[in-house]
């Protein structure tokens, strides 16, 4: 049975919102047993394109805003690649924040554009996660040639804000 895209994308924010809550209440375990069913059962949206989503330790992870996200930007842009990685445990947020990401987003859509005018296009998809929950979004939007010539999502330097900044004693 095929899904819609919406319902595909809200059978995964339910699954990511029931992980958020597994450590404090364990008897939703039966819940993410029943979400990773259904998902299993419809067809994905994006089966035939690549699709990662990392932590920023390199672990696969996925929470609510990360699932809206996606949902998003796959609606938006249509992608052939979309590559999302939690890069917020690297920064002074409390554990488990959705607060700082990195995106690469391949499309067709960008032939043409400038780079200011790619980005423009995913800031307006996630207009509402910008305003709220999102502090800092790195954009790599590229068109499916240049992500050949380059098929990998940049890392980010080292956090210096908040409680991790060094200081000098001079």
């Amino acid at each position: 049975m095929e899904m819609q895209s919406l319902e595909f994308a809200q059978l995964v924010f339910d699954l990511a919102l029931i992980q958020c809550f597994l450590t404090t209440f364990p008897s939703l375990h039966f819940g993410m047993r029943m979400l990773r069913a259904q998902l299993a059962r419809c067809t994905v949206p994006m089966a035939t394109r690549a699709c990662a989503s990392r932590d920023s330790a390199g672990s696969a992870a996925g929470g609510p805003v990360e699932a809206a996200i996606r949902a998003k930007l796959e609606q938006a842009l249509s992608p052939e690649v979309l590559e999302l990685r939690n890069e917020s445990g690297g920064h002074a947020v409390p554990a488990g924040s959705e607060t700082h990401f990195r995106v690469a987003v391949v499309s067709s859509r960008f032939e043409g554009m400038s780079p200011l005018q790619r980005h423009r296009l995913v800031h307006a998809a996630l207009s509402e996660e910008l305003a709220g929950p999102v502090h800092a979004l790195a954009i790599q939007a590229k068109t499916p040639a240049q992500w050949r010539e380059n098929p990998q999502l940049d890392t980010s330097p080292p956090c210096l804000g908040g409680s991790k900044k060094t200081r000098g004693t001079s």
